[in-house]
């Protein structure tokens, strides 16, 4: 739990009393490797505060192929944002990608906090604010950068992500084919 409060008051500072009230809603839990946490097509309640592993965020068409949209690693907030808020379906599917550990919470018990706690308000909104200048930039960067570029802020990005996961899953978040990350880390190497 300690975690998660440090967390939270790097982002926006949160009284004591409030902590100890949010503390509450949140349990341990546990996700193996290819386990879901979000799933397409269902209706979202909880979300998780990761502590360990890696979980990738991502869309399925029609035909079946995945396009990765994120990843998130330790010290993260996980869920379906929008099926949370809008109490409809996820469009979007969250998966371990290797074991993981998370603090799980009720989205109901936290939103019928808000009232009685300005800070905790504040807090919500701006890691909301985070994400979407997040999703933006990552919008961005897919749109105009060249996919050298892309991946050069993945690795800055996620540091130790490649060591973890199967490239494919990298270059799909790239929006380039695993052929094409490979000639990209050739040529690195070679500089």
């Amino acid at each position: 739990m300690n975690e998660l409060f440090h967390y939270f008051n790097t982002i926006s500072p949160i009284h004591q009393n409030t902590w100890k009230v949010v503390k509450n809603i949140f349990s341990e839990y546990s996700l193996k490797k290819g386990d879901y946490f979000v799933n397409e097509g269902k209706v979202a309640k909880e979300f998780g505060f990761l502590i360990k592993g890696v979980i990738r965020a991502f869309y399925r068409n029609n035909e079946g192929v995945e396009y990765n949209k994120h990843f998130f690693i330790k010290h993260n907030m996980v869920g379906g944002y929008s099926s949370l808020v809008t109490q409809l379906p996820s469009t979007i599917n969250q998966q371990a990608l290797t074991d993981c550990t998370m603090l799980l919470g009720d989205y109901e018990k936290l939103t019928d906090l808000l009232d009685q706690h300005q800070d905790l308000e504040r807090l919500l909104r701006k890691i909301a604010e985070g994400y979407f200048v997040e999703k933006e930039k990552r919008e961005v960067e897919i749109v105009l950068l060249e996919a050298n570029k892309r991946y050069a802020i993945f690795k800055k990005e996620y540091p130790q992500l490649e060591q973890l996961i199967p490239q494919y899953h990298i270059a799909s978040y790239l929006g380039i084919t695993p052929t094409q990350l490979s000639r990209i880390r050739a040529q690195k190497n070679k500089i």
